[in-house]
């Protein structure tokens, strides 16, 4: 720094005007703070949220501190809980969020003069010190203390500050004086006159459970006829509910189920010059019948969509829909507001473009027009338009590829009238820009995790999406194919790949979800060589599905879902460890529960083609297991039981058989007759 520089700052700070200077407690590196409080963290329904920070003072007296937390949209006054120590200065408590909303926390600390008495003169007595004085002190604390409280607790204290100074012999006295009894009464009324507030009330946004925790099955309605000639509509897609009941999945998500424009119509394999008769993508939306609140008439109507919002709640399921903010060049909008959108010199509308890629069925809006704030409103307008038909689950398409503050504005306003309103963010971009969606408020997002096959590739991407900062913001929603997405991996593994893929996705997460059809009968043919499209992609065509050969694919996602179902350690992105295993072609890891009653541990062949043997080297200490002691791990796929002691596990899979274990771990429990059974 140059003198110049140092002049400055040392101007600065004798031209602050300071603060009480008898606050002394100094509270920072909280955590969990997104980007110093700029943005909230996430929680679901019925979660705890774990605040830690540095709190200290100068000098040596003791301190106290506290975390307060209240919801933000009530007028209640601050919860408080004591915050314990960590070592190092470090402190630490949690917080209950039992209800959908906005919760706020904050945290303060100050210098316990009593805690410091009480200390010093422990000090005094083991040196053997005279003490007669140091008892008037603390006397006059606890008097003060006593006029800070009330009834039973108020007498209580006045009676303990007159014993200090009576003529009772002064080993009883100073055994008064460090009881913890009077270090509890003097305690619960403390002296925060001089403390310490945080400089700042950070935020939780609280989901309800569905934020955290879902298996999603994506299909497109008109493929639901079974009839290649014939168009699905609603009814048909009813029709598949029992069966998607059974299978256990909690969200169907339908892309756009709006009007199909006509110009520029794509066919087939996304031919730009298909036949008359071609149906279009359904993200080219809006024609003479209607846009962004209307539904394609070959579908149904609004009447028999809200049909089946009600037939899929009878299922106990919800439907998800498609928010894709863009039009076709027949949508209303084009003609009723040319103003939203971006106009090229020669007086054309700007399309859609990723060279050497064109879509010229699609006009993106304008974000950057003079006229933002009407189209923002007009597009808000949309989202509760749907909110009123019943649809509380909204699957943004390409979110990255509008303004993070237009999101941020839309998803409050919505979720400020409708909290159970959720939105899933279809962003497979950059991190930073991912995770910066979801500080504007996405609830969830899908991931990088289609792409990551290798065991190493596995463990660093999701312990950085469930032990780093980012779990507090990011949720990651796991899909291990799209109609957008037919991986290598799954265009070449067969069978064990499509198993593996599916066992990763719905035990690494709370959340994933699986385009259903083309993954229950294991669609493998890509467009090209190199490409991730389906040949004959759902996007432009009808398919008809062989659903007789899906049957034990589907019997198996029916399992799957079943435990997780049954099993609440696979109901969160949380308490993730992965444990080594000497086989890089296999990944171990195990989820559990905060209290560790319920522990899966999951072993996965990543290599379609070959059996592989590893032995682990298990994390006991994350599963609840003590050193030595003898527990099961039962395979809740086959049933298979093996007893297990220590921390080190033998296993081997083959891929053509079933290439993964998924393990309840289940200790030991001795009943009083000395029965001994597994729980």
């Amino acid at each position: 720094m140059s003198v110049g520089n140092q002049s400055t700052y040392h101007g600065a700070i004798q031209d602050m005007k300071p603060e009480d200077g008898r606050r002394r407690v100094v509270i920072q590196k909280v955590a969990p703070e997104i980007d110093a409080g700029r943005y909230p963290i996430k929680r679901t329904v019925g979660e705890t949220v774990k605040v830690e920070a540095d709190i200290f003072a100068d000098g040596h007296d003791a301190i106290m501190c506290q975390l307060l937390f209240r919801r933000a949209d009530t007028s209640s006054a601050w919860s408080r809980l004591p915050m314990q120590p960590l070592g190092n200065d470090r402190w630490q408590a949690d917080f209950l969020v039992p209800e959908m909303g906005i919760y706020e926390y904050s945290l303060e600390g100050w210098v316990d003069d009593f805690v410091t008495w009480q200390v010093d003169l422990a000090k005094r007595v083991d040196a053997g010190q005279d003490v007669e004085v140091n008892l008037k002190t603390g006397a006059a604390l606890i008097a003060e203390a006593a006029a800070r409280a009330t009834g039973n607790d108020a007498n209580q204290l006045k009676r303990w500050s007159e014993s200090l100074v009576s003529s009772q012999k002064i080993a009883r006295r100073i055994e008064l004086a460090l009881s913890d009894d009077l270090r509890d009464g003097v305690g619960r009324v403390p002296d925060r006159i001089h403390a310490t507030r945080y400089e700042r009330d950070l935020q939780v946004i609280v989901d309800r459970m569905r934020g955290g925790y879902g298996a999603w099955y994506e299909l497109f309605p008109r493929s639901t006829s079974d009839d290649p000639a014939r168009h699905g509509t609603f009814e048909d897609v009813k029709a598949r509910l029992p069966e998607l009941a059974e299978m256990g999945f909690d969200v169907l998500y339908l892309p756009p189920i709006h009007p199909i424009g006509t110009t520029h119509r794509k066919g087939p394999n996304n031919d730009p010059s298909p036949k008359p008769d071609a149906l279009g993508s359904p993200w080219a939306i809006g024609s003479q019948a209607g846009g962004h609140m209307a539904i394609n008439p070959k579908l149904g109507s609004l009447t028999s969509f809200k049909a089946l919002i009600k037939a899929a709640d009878q299922h106990g399921m919800e439907i998800a829909l498609d928010l894709a903010f863009q039009c076709s060049p027949d949508h209303p909008y084009v003609t009723e507001h040319p103003e939203w959108f971006r106009t090229r010199p020669d007086g054309t509308i700007q399309y859609a473009e990723n060279p050497p890629k064109k879509y010229e069925d699609i006009y993106p809006f304008d974000f950057e027009t003079e006229a933002w704030q009407s189209l923002w409103e007009e597009l808000k307008r949309v989202v509760l338009f749907w909110v009123e038909q019943g649809v509380h689950i909204f699957r943004v398409d390409n979110p990255h590829t509008k303004p993070f503050v237009f999101w941020e504005w839309l998803i409050a306003g919505v979720k400020a009238e409708h909290p159970d309103v959720l939105f899933l963010a279809e962003a497979f971009t950059r991190p930073k820009v991912m995770y910066r969606l979801a500080k504007a408020g996405f609830t969830q997002s899908y991931t990088y995790f289609a792409w990551r096959n290798t065991a190493w590739e596995l463990k660093a991407y999701f312990e950085e999406l469930t032990q780093t900062e980012v779990a507090e913001f990011f949720r990651p929603n796991l899909w291990p194919n799209t109609p957008d997405i037919l991986t290598a991996y799954l265009q070449t593994g067969g069978r064990p790949a499509f198993v593996a893929r599916l066992i990763l996705a719905a035990t690494l997460g709370g959340s994933y979800g699986i385009y259903g059809p083309a993954f229950e009968v294991m669609e493998s043919r890509n467009l090209a060589p190199g490409s991730e499209e389906y040949l004959d992609s759902e996007k432009y065509q009808i398919r008809v599905w062989d659903r007789q050969s899906a049957q034990p694919m589907r019997d198996l996602i029916a399992m799957v879902n079943q435990i997780r179902r049954e099993n609440p350690a696979l109901h969160s992105d949380r308490r993730l460890t992965f444990h080594a295993i000497d086989n890089p072609q296999m990944v171990c890891y195990s989820r559990s529960t905060r209290d560790r009653s319920n522990v899966v541990l999951v072993v996965v062949n990543l290599d379609p083609y070959h059996s592989h043997a590893g032995w682990i080297d298990l994390n006991l200490q994350a599963m609840g297991i003590e050193p030595g002691e003898t527990y099961q791990a039962h395979d809740l796929l086959t049933d298979s039981r093996y007893a297990w002691q220590g921390d080190r596990a033998f296993v081997q899979l083959d891929p053509g058989v079933v290439p993964a274990h998924v393990f309840r771990i289940r200790r030991r429990i001795r009943t009083e007759r000395d029965f001994e059974y597994y729980l």
